[in-house]
């Protein structure tokens, strides 16, 4: 493989096992996010066990003005960028945003907002180039909303409706766009929440996602099971459903 895949919100357990992934293929790397300490510490044991080239880039999702410039400074520095990873997300409580709505529009706009934004603008240099991959990392909490985070559902439920979008936008372009929908994963994210079950590693998730241009689905659920958990949760008639305690 060759090129560079650029990782927004590099500094979680997700996205650094996505890094790794995409390092043993053979890509450089350029990790973004606002730990720039973290990010430096990824970037130097990536770069030694795998042998590729990896930059950081400080880069706030959330504040919107510096997207522009951002998008402009990625493709001066990496002209063979290859593909990007949108790999940031917020979770919270959902009684905590119950009470507190300026953090719910926090969530949205970090789980929803900032990655549409942001991979419209990548959009149009790969389209303009006729190749490349977007990858944005949505959730099964957006495929049925449940009252107990309905709020994070939401926002990754119009995520992957952007994204599907945008496929289909750039369909026959030459350009994949893919939505990647883990379940639960085992991260800092998830620790302590109570009901958790069938939890992947991120060493999984990120290994599927690094695969997933060089295959043909277009929408990953990871673990591939989820899927048919998602059919069966998807499929209960509405007025049984939001008598559920999920």
């Amino acid at each position: 493989m060759t090129g560079t895949v650029l990782i927004l919100g590099a500094s979680s357990a997700i996205a650094h096992a996505t890094a790794s992934a995409f390092a043993a293929k053979g890509y450089h790397l350029v990790l973004a996010g606002r730990s720039p300490q973290e990010l430096q510490r990824n970037a130097q044991d990536l770069s030694l066990r795998h042998g590729v080239t990896v930059t950081t880039r400080h880069f706030d999702a959330l504040d919107f003005g510096s997207h522009q410039a951002f998008y402009d400074r990625i493709l001066q520095d990496q002209p063979d960028l290859a593909g990007m990873v949108y790999a940031i997300g917020l979770l919270e409580d959902q009684a905590v945003l119950n009470k507190h709505p300026e953090l719910s529009r926090k969530v949205i706009d970090a789980n929803y907002t900032a990655g549409a934004l942001l991979l419209s603008l990548f959009a149009n240099h790969f389209e303009s180039r006729q190749s490349g991959f977007l990858i944005g990392i949505s959730s099964v909490a957006g495929d049925r909303g449940r009252q107990s985070n309905y709020t994070y559902g939401a926002s990754k439920g119009a995520f992957s409706l952007f994204l599907q979008g945008l496929r289909n936008r750039l369909a026959g372009s030459g350009v994949r766009v893919i939505t990647i929908k883990p379940g639960f994963v085992d991260t800092a994210m998830t620790w302590g929440m109570p009901g958790l079950f069938l939890l992947a590693s991120p060493e999984q998730v990120g290994r599927k996602i690094a695969q997933a241009p060089e295959r043909w689905a277009d929408v990953r659920y990871i673990p591939c099971f989820w899927r048919y958990i998602m059919l069966i949760i998807k499929a209960i008639p509405e007025f049984l459903f939001k008598r559920m305690k999920l």
